[in-house]
């Protein structure tokens, strides 16, 4: 028995120059110029730019930065709309060795500036339509704290102040466009920040890393099959968690970016005919949106476009509705701290025979671990053994794997309960299924325990979607003297079908639910969302403890 440290495999056989280079995103890039130097990249109005131009941007861009003493560990923010510029940070930031800080464009000037401060951000390169919001911000830190300012011009928007000395096309002027970057010198070195949207206290910083960003990066590709050259809109927001690492993905695939700065329905169906798109990804509330948009918008798209899902579990009704208009849904599952998706409810091709009801109440569970992602388990949140594959007993979903963050940013006591018994704990309750695949029931702070019973906001809210004035809802608990707490349903109607009443919504949901499961109180009105379109239960669970 060979008991010495080192076996005949690994003697003289130490990774090297010629056998080993830290896995990073950025060489996605430089092969999709040098492959197909003139497939288009980015497409934005009557902006076209291809593979190798975008590539010589993001050099100019990192070589500028450079010059200006930006180099390993500087975090360099950005305030922008899905735009180019936005698309060309995701390299040419990370190229420097400085990790990119993309801040969400909805928030208030209290929030931001935290963000800035906290991140220690060097340079903020911001569009004129924030100037207002970033104005404030900047006002919030000390002078000697302040980023310097980096002004992006956008044709596709007019007004906003300039608030910095430099504007972006005149930094790129700057740089080399043979700039020579490197792959960074470990994987493990930190390629972007993310700040989680909390509702209590500061928003928490997430920090992924080169190896990581590269892994989801291609489990994006696997899971969807995109194969190559996809034509991609980009519907998803890129500030949040990286676009789902979706840049980091197109440029995998040598794919075409279709920029979009605001989400309309008439923007998203006219540009699908005209560019051909047949990809995209979107919280819920988008895929909503358009299944209850105009016929007259939808007209003229005979292809097929696929679609990709996360967030709060999509309703079956609207899965159902997207796939009667030719869009194919993959539901995928993660957080800001899995680099966004990180779970897929993988097809079967046996189940394109079930009828489409079926195959939707299928797709609207979240699935199996993704190729990348090492563990994936439902378990007891206290013990962390998995609860039985039945379909019925409620767990906390637990992930571990190289597609999991690096941990909180000067945070060690929040990492530290995150990554507890080594797994991450997701804070999402569900069910483990006998095929294996979860299906979220709530968070953890959602669920309602009525009378002893544990009722999950996403089955009431699944079966009030089926409601055809239904246009969007959302469940919480409201105290109940008697039962402890009760469902509580706030309801967003359909155009038209204001004259519904909540005991019409009520009986609908007897037909439907176990009489504990029906909700006992409904409120018509708009619901609070989040900048990434999550509904704003909290705000809603105030406003039931108050009725």
């Amino acid at each position: 028995m060979n008991t010495h440290s080192q076996t005949a495999y690994e003697v003289g056989l130490g990774k090297n120059a010629a056998n080993f280079v830290a896995l990073t995103p950025l060489t996605f890039i430089e092969r999709a110029a040098s492959v197909y130097p003139n497939h288009i990249a980015v497409v934005h109005g009557s902006t076209r730019r291809s593979w190798a131009q975008t590539y010589t941007r993001c050099r100019r861009l990192a070589s500028a930065l450079r010059q200006r003493g930006i180099g390993l560990g500087d975090t360099v923010a950005a305030m922008l709309p899905n735009i180019p510029e936005m698309f060309e940070l995701h390299f040419g930031i990370p190229m420097t060795g400085a990790v990119l800080n993309t801040l969400n464009m909805r928030l208030d000037a209290e929030t931001i500036a935290f963000m800035l401060e906290h991140g220690e951000a060097k340079v903020l390169i911001t569009d004129r339509e924030f100037s207002e919001t970033i104005s404030k911000a900047l006002r919030l830190i000390q002078i000697q704290k302040r980023p310097l300012v980096i002004d992006v011009d956008d044709p596709q928007f007019v007004g906003g102040e300039k608030l910095g000395g430099l504007d972006y096309e005149t930094l790129l002027a700057e740089g080399d466009p043979e700039f020579a970057w490197q792959p960074p010198a470990d994987e493990w070195q930190a390629i972007s920040l993310n700040y989680t949207s909390g509702t209590t206290g500061n928003p928490k910083g997430v920090v992924y890393h080169h190896r990581g960003a590269y892994l989801n990066a291609i489990c994006n590709a696997m899971v969807w099959d995109m194969g190559l050259h996809p034509v991609y809109l980009w519907t998803l927001p890129m500030f949040h968690c990286n676009g789902w690492c979706f840049p980091w993905t197109l440029a995998a695939a040598v794919g075409t970016n279709i920029c979009l700065r605001q989400v309309r329905a008439d923007l998203v169906f006219d540009l699908i005919r005209q560019e051909q798109v047949n990809h995209f990804c979107g919280a819920p509330i988008v895929l909503n949106l358009l299944k209850n948009a105009p016929d007259s918008l939808k007209a003229g798209i005979s292809h097929v476009v696929k679609v990709m899902t996360a967030g709060a579990a999509p309703p079956a009704a609207v899965i159902e509705g997207m796939e009667r208009m030719n869009f194919d849904v993959t539901h995928t599952y993660g957080l800001t701290e899995t680099y966004g998706p990180a779970v897929v409810c993988a097809w079967h091709d046996h189940w394109n025979e079930l009828p489409l009801e079926q195959r939707a109440a299928l797709k609207s569970r979240q699935g199996v671990r993704y190729p990348m992602l090492e563990g994936l388990m439902v378990a007891n949140a206290t013990t962390l053994e998995p609860v039985s594959q039945d379909g019925k007993t409620i767990g906390e979903i637990f992930m571990r794997g190289n597609n999991v963050m690096k941990g909180y940013l000067k945070n060690p006591a929040a990492s530290e309960e995150a990554f507890a018994g080594g797994w991450f704990h997701s804070g999402d309750l569900a069910v483990w299924h006998e095929d294996g695949y979860i299906d979220i029931k709530d968070r953890s702070k959602d669920i309602i325990i009525s009378g002893g019973e544990n009722i999950s906001t996403i089955e009431v809210e699944d079966v009030l979607y089926r409601h055809p004035a239904v246009m969007e809802v959302a469940v919480v608990a409201r105290p109940d003297e008697k039962w402890g707490e009760t469902p509580c349903a706030f309801v967003t109607l359909k155009s038209g079908m204001e004259h519904v009443t909540e005991e019409e919504i009520i009986g609908f949901c007897r037909t439907q639910l176990a009489r504990f499961k029906v909700p006992k109180t409904v409120i018509f009105g708009p619901l609070p969302k989040t900048s990434t379109g999550k509904m704003q239960k909290y705000i809603l669970r105030e406003q039931a403890k108050q009725l």
